[in-house]
Formats: C-alpha cells, sequence, structure tokens
C-alpha cells in the first residue's frame, strides 16, 4: 500500500486524463451516439464494448512497450515524455477550437445487417485502427509510469482506464439513446470543450515538469 500511494499522484492524474479524452467527442464517440440515436440503445452498447475492449488491448501495448523502454533505455524517457505533452496540447488546442466554434454535432451511424456481434468487431476495429488511441495511451500511462515504479503501477493504470473505457462509452450509448440528451450536451457543449482544453494544458504542464 506504501508503494501505490507513493505513486498514487501519477496513477490519478492518468485517470483524469482518460476521463477527459472520454468527455472529448471523437469519432470512437461520434460512432457510438450516432448508433445509439439512429439504430439503438443495444447497437451503441455492443459498438462501445467493442471500443472499450480495444482500448484494453491498447493499454498493454502501451504498458508493455513503455515498460520495456524505461528498464531498458531510461534515457528516453525525456523523449517519450515529450511526445505525451505535445499530444496533449494538440488535444487542448483542438478543444479550445472547437469550444470557439458554432457547429452540429456530426453523428456516424453504424448500420450493420450481423447482429450485436457485428457492432462489437466494428467498434474494436474502429479503436485499434485508430493511431490517436497509441498517442492517447503513450500520454496517459507516461503519467503515472516511471523508470523508478515497479512494473505493476502500469497494470493499475491498464486496469483502472478500462473499467473507466467500458462504462464511460457504455454510458454514451445508454444516455445518447434519447435525443434530448444529445440537445442538452450541444447546448452545453461549448462550455465543456473548453474545460477539456483547459485540464489537458494542466495535464500537458504535469508530464513535462514531472521527475523521472
Amino acid at each position: 500500500m506504501d508503494q501505490v500511494a507513493l505513486y498514487l499522484t501519477g496513477i490519478l492524474v492518468a485517470y483524469g486524463v482518460f476521463i477527459m479524452g472520454i468527455f472529448s467527442p471523437g469519432p470512437n464517440i461520434l460512432s457510438i451516439i450516432g448508433t445509439s440515436v439512429a439504430v439503438g440503445r443495444p447497437s451503441g452498447k455492443a459498438l462501445a464494448m467493442g471500443i472499450a475492449s480495444g482500448s484494453f488491448l491498447w493499454g498493454l501495448l502501451a504498458w508493455f512497450g513503455l515498460t520495456t523502454v524505461l528498464l531498458t533505455y531510461a534515457s528516453l524517457v525525456t523523449a517519450i515524455k515529450i511526445t505525451g505533452a505535445v499530444y496533449l496540447l494538440w488535444l487542448a488546442v483542438k478543444s479550445f477550437r472547437s469550444a470557439a466554434t458554432r457547429k452540429e454535432l456530426a453523428l456516424k451511424k453504424l448500420q450493420l445487417p450481423t447482429g450485436a456481434m457485428g457492432y462489437y468487431r466494428r467498434g474494436l476495429i474502429i479503436q485499434m485502427t485508430n493511431p490517436k488511441a497509441a498517442l492517447t495511451w503513450t500520454a496517459t500511462v507516461s503519467l503515472g509510469l516511471s523508470p523508478s515504479a515497479p512494473w505493476w503501477i502500469g497494470g493499475i493504470i491498464v486496469l483502472g482506464t478500462t473499467l473507466i473505457s467500458f462504462i464511460g462509452h457504455c454510458s454514451y450509448a445508454v444516455a445518447f439513446s434519447t435525443r434530448p440528451v444529445v440537445n442538452a450536451y450541444m447546448r452545453s457543449r461549448r462550455w465543456i470543450e473548453a474545460g477539456l482544453g483547459t485540464f489537458f494544458c494542466l495535464a500537458s504542464y504535469k508530464l513535462l515538469t514531472s521527475k523521472t
């Protein structure tokens, strides 16, 4: 427990970045929302489960990859941190630009003839073929993992973010299966995006200034 407490701040910051990433509407989220609204809640949930499963796989890849790099080439930690911080700043700029514009939510309906399993596979493919997912996980894991951290700290981050992914994406499918929720989101979208931009800026600063 003492070791967990020692790295708890980094773990919580990693969770926070991941949660904010889920709140930020990208292709994955728009696909879930569009499918839930146009096709139905069960199809949206199946798609969400596939995306969350992909998040778990990306988490494992980032954990094992970064753990190996940090243990073998500790001098590369700075490069990894800079990569993650730049990506977080890019997310901040994207959020601020979105907050400054008036736009409709471009929903993406994925209507497939193969039932729930088809939507699940589609969600998994969407997540695993999304290059931004790799950068997101690099930034997320980098925030909580350092050369001095035990290997299982990365496991805590992966398991926690996987649980967050399943709950968050399925919540989107349930909530956005009704039009009133979509309308309420659109009314507050610009404030949400501005808040996300601020958070990503702070997370980027935290990553750059954290001790290795």
